[in-house]
């Protein structure tokens, strides 16, 4: 974490070894917009990310290594730098491959706090150790956005709460991906109360029943955009029954790319969100359109799907833009031809047919693509 763009480097100044013969490992384009720096090098020279101060964009990775011995810079009051960290222009900020102590990711995140940064990413970190005492206040950066993706903690699933309290509040988006705990503490965890955007993609483990415990009931009122592509999610009905549990009103939800069931007979019926709009169920292996969807959807994604025939119109509930492409019925072409293939040829056409764009029609237009795929029950 303190490959920060000069910001934690001023506080760790004593320590940065500079080296002439060593290639710098960061790189500025020529608009002084975007900086990348990779530190590698077994005796990386930290000072080069110097040059980075001028940007707008800058992702810094640490080569897998630990910061351990920027320990000792941790503990300097951050005042001292703020009015140069205020004309920083850096907005976006990428920080990853590295071992990071707790208190050294709070001692950046501190030094942020004086910055203008808006979206943070951390990727491929262990963060280690115990936090320090919660603050009075939160003395970090404003962030818009907070992605993380391949990031452990130590603290279980405390981490979210410790990580919140040292953010201002204004969070609109937050992305998890490939967590190693989303078993969220609730009771620790604070409202989000601006948080619009939650993506937990790319969390193959997480489940249904881990859906319910990490989305936190009553955690995120404003909630308007929901992401669960490759979470492990089974049957629609799964996901309706946790999101109902949470008290969240998602306008959209994205199932796409998991592998999705039908309800087993009897279970029962799902009270969608009624603010529900938009549905996502593409790539997810559906052979037919799943029964109980939303009364009212301005956009159904039934995409690259293994379905057969076209949904009634029973099926389609209030929808008025529906998207098809990428199934069977509508390319019987090589898939046809033999029997004994008809398996492989059927994806192999799915995926051709995927690689293309989406095909997108309105209500007056489904009833006339109804009828022109033919055949439709």
């Amino acid at each position: 974490m303190v490959h920060a763009p000069c910001l934690l480097l001023l506080l760790l100044l004593p320590l940065l070894r500079v080296s002439a013969a060593t290639p710098e490992p960061c790189e500025l384009d020529d608009d002084n917009f975007r900086c990348v720096c990779n530190f590698t090098d077994p005796q990386p020279d930290w000072s080069s990310a110097f040059q980075c101060m001028t940007a707008v964009e800058v992702e810094i990775r640490g080569g897998g290594r630990s910061l351990e011995q920027f320990l000792k810079g941790a503990n300097a009051d951050p005042k001292q730098y703020a009015d140069l960290v205020k004309t920083l222009r850096l907005r976006r900020l990428t920080v990853g491959a590295a071992q990071v102590p707790t208190l050294l990711l709070i001692a950046f995140l501190r030094v942020l706090g004086y910055s203008r940064l808006k979206e943070l990413t951390l990727e491929d970190l262990e963060v280690t150790g115990t936090p320090p005492p919660q603050p009075l206040e939160a003395i970090g950066p404003a962030l818009s956005t907070l992605s993380l993706r391949n990031v452990s903690w130590t603290t279980g699933g405390s981490w979210l709460a410790e990580l919140q309290q040292w953010l201002k509040p204004g969070l609109e988006v937050l992305n998890i991906a490939q967590a190693h705990s989303l078993a969220f503490s609730c009771a620790q965890l604070r409202t989000f109360p601006a948080l619009k955007t939650l993506d937990l993609s790319d969390n193959p483990e997480l489940g249904e029943r881990g859906l319910i415990a990490a989305l936190c009931p009553h955690k995120f009122p404003v909630l308007r955009d929901l992401a669960l592509r490759n979470a492990g999610m089974q049957t629609p009905n799964g996901v309706c029954a946790a999101i109902a549990a949470a008290g969240v009103q998602p306008h959209s939800l994205d199932l796409s790319h998991n592998s999705l069931r039908a309800a087993a007979p009897g279970s029962p019926a799902c009270e969608w969100p009624s603010a529900l709009s938009s549905l996502n169920l593409s790539f997810a292996g559906l052979e037919q359109v799943p029964k109980g969807l939303p009364a009212k959807l301005s956009v159904l994604d039934l995409s690259c799907n293994r379905l057969n025939r076209g949904p009634r119109a029973d099926e389609l509930a209030g929808v008025t833009n529906l998207i098809l492409d990428g199934n069977p019925f509508l390319d019987p072409g090589p898939s046809k031809q033999q029997d004994v293939h008809q398996e492989d040829s059927m994806t192999s056409g799915v995926v051709a047919a995927c690689a293309g764009s989406a095909l997108t029609v309105g209500m007056s237009g489904t009833l006339a693509l109804l009828r022109g795929a033919g055949g439709f029950a």
